[in-house]
Formats: structure tokens, sequence, C-alpha cells
């Protein structure tokens, strides 16, 4: 084809993408259905691994949990159960009302693995067993995240690592352990719980974002490579919330004046915003709104106006407040342990 037309025939098809894109806006996708479907969620134990799990579990779909910590997996595990008896009891009710004599004994659809994403050997191995215990799964959600909350000169070595293992390499290593299965079956869903922190970054959290932007730089790359394959059958979301009030950045404020209108997101209004983007195919999510904006500007503004802008919002250190909080505690837990 002669470059210029082709040049034309993308011209249309970019303008037709903003078309549908401000369609989609305006009038609410279809959601697919998860029922049966084999999700598995790292960082399950607790904050927003722990809300994942209880939506898809609402949706019917079979959950598989992995979390670091065994107790509070088996703890999700168990608010999971408890949902979807409360599912089978309903649908029970209604096939009774049906005439239905005779129903299948319930058996709760929820497995729990314990395991450290920041360890390669460990996912590997979990990942195995899944696919030997439960099957080939449908949903993946790279949840999974720390912080180790120092300015850079002061944190550790192994913390930097740390954090860029858990945060970072962990989806290189569970996305290579399911994707194959999804590329031949041309099926699947791989979902990337990043940050706004990995799209524009703040003072004395170098090593979170540094890990989120990486995340991001992934799934970005490996959604580029599908597209390339021709597997339109997995999609890709990349999920980027603004500060959620999980106790994770404890203390980080921004100006007083500023904070009423961009406080903390609520966990809850967190996941479902971001449920409802994984269940309508939707490539990405900001919340809030906002954040695509913050984002956009700061590609287009000099960085010296970035800068001002900053420290007018009181975002320049808004995560100071949060580090000294988090030395204080380290230092009463290092005292106490001392005595």
């Amino acid at each position: 084809m002669n470059i210029v037309a082709e040049f034309l025939m993308v011209t249309l098809k970019v303008l037709w993408a903003f078309v549908l894109a401000g369609f989609k806006w305006l009038v609410r996708p279809k959601e697919k259905s998860v029922a049966g479907q084999v999700c598995v969620i790292t960082g399950a134990g607790s904050g927003l691994g722990r809300l994942f799990a209880k939506e898809f579990a609402r949706r019917g779909a079979v959950l598989v949990l992995w979390d670091i910590n065994k107790q509070s997996n088996e703890e999700t595990a168990e608010m999971v159960r408890e949902i979807q008896r409360d599912l089978n009891s309903s649908m029970l009710k209604d096939d009774c009302a049906g005439g239905v004599q005779e129903v299948p004994a319930f058996k709760p659809q929820v497995y729990t693995y314990v395991c450290d994403v920041g360890k390669r050997e460990s996912v590997y191995s979990t990942a195995a067993k899944v696919q030997r215990e439960v099957g080939h799964i449908d949903l993946l959600i790279n949840n999974a995240g720390v912080v180790s909350g120092h300015h850079l000169l002061e944190c550790p070595d192994e913390l930097i690592e740390r954090t860029m293992m858990v945060n970072c390499h962990a989806h290189f290593w569970t996305t290579k352990a399911f994707l194959p299965k999804m590329l031949e079956m041309n099926h699947g869903h791989i979902v990337t719980i990043a940050s706004s922190l990995g799209l524009f970054s703040t003072a004395g959290v170098e090593d979170y974002c540094a890990s989120k932007f990486g995340a991001i730089g992934f799934h970005e790359s490996l959604s580029h490579e599908l597209k390339a394959a021709e597997k339109d059958g997995i999609k890709m979301t990349l999920v980027c919330p603004f500060l959620v009030d999980t106790g994770m950045f404890q203390g980080c404020r921004i100006r007083k004046e500023i904070a009423p209108l961009l406080p903390p997101l609520k966990p809850e209004y967190c996941v479902k915003q971001a449920v409802r983007a994984i269940l309508t195919n939707q490539p990405m999510i900001c919340t809030p709104r906002l954040m695509y904006m913050v984002t956009f500007m700061k590609t287009i503004l000099p960085f010296d106006a970035v800068v001002c802008m900053y420290r007018f919002l009181g975002a320049d250190k808004c995560m100071y407040h949060f580090l000294s909080h988090r030395k204080q505690v380290t230092n009463n837990n290092e005292a106490k342990t001392g005595l």
C-alpha cells in the first residue's frame, strides 16, 4: 500500500479509537462473566488483595489466593467461603422455587498457597502446584506490594532489593509461569496493580517509585507483545490508583488546603472501580480520573514547572511525614526488642 494512503488509514483508525473511547465513557460497557473461571491473586492476605478476592468471589470465580502470611491468607479464604456459601444458599432457594428436588453438595471454590513472590523459585514451584491441583488459570492479578519507608541514603540495600523483587520482578515470574497456557488457548486476563507513583514520582520513595515504574513498563511492553502476536483473546488491565487508605502510607499528606479535594481513596471504592475495569476489558484505569490529567501535564510541562506545581500542592514533601512516622515505629520496635 502507498505510504500516504496507509498514513491516512492510520489517521482514521486513531480518530475512530477516540470515538470509541468517548462512547465507552458515555455508555457503560457490559461486564463479562467470570463465574467458574480460575483467578490467582497475589498478596491476598490483606488490603486490596483481600478485597479483590471478595469481589471476585461474589461473581462466582474460583479463587487461588497467594500470600506470604499463611494465617492472614486463611482468614481471607474463610471470608471467601462465607460469600460462596451465601451465594449457594441463594441458588438453592431459587432451585427449590423452580421445583428442583436434588442439588449437589456445596464445595467452596477457594485454594490457598503460601508463596513469597519476591523469590523466583517460590513463584515457579507454587505456580506448578496450582496447575496440578487446580488447573490452568484464567485471571492473574499481580497485586502483592511492599514499601520500605526510608530515605534513599538511609535505606538498607536489602530493603531496596526486596521492594524491586516484590513490586516488579514478581510480575515477570508469575507471568512466565501462567502465560504459556494462556497463549496456547488464546484466553486469559493479566492485571497489574501498580500506582499513580508509577506514572509520576515524589521525593523520599525512590525504590517504591522505581519498582512501580518498572511494573508499568513491563505491563505495557507485554501488552504490545500480545498485540504483535495477535493474541487478542488475552486481555491486559493496568490499575493505577492514587493514595489508598490501607495504612501502607500512613502519615502521607499534601497541603492542608488541597487535602479535602484529594483525600486518600477508600480501598473498597478503589477495588470496585478496578474490578469494573477488568470485567469490561479496560486497558488502564487511574483512580480518581484527575490522575489522567496529572500524568498528561507531566509529559508536556517543563520540569521546573512541574516542581512549582508540586510545591504548591505540597506534593514535593508529601511522603516526609510518612517516612518520619515509619522511622519512629521502627525505632520503637528496635527498642522493645532490645529490652
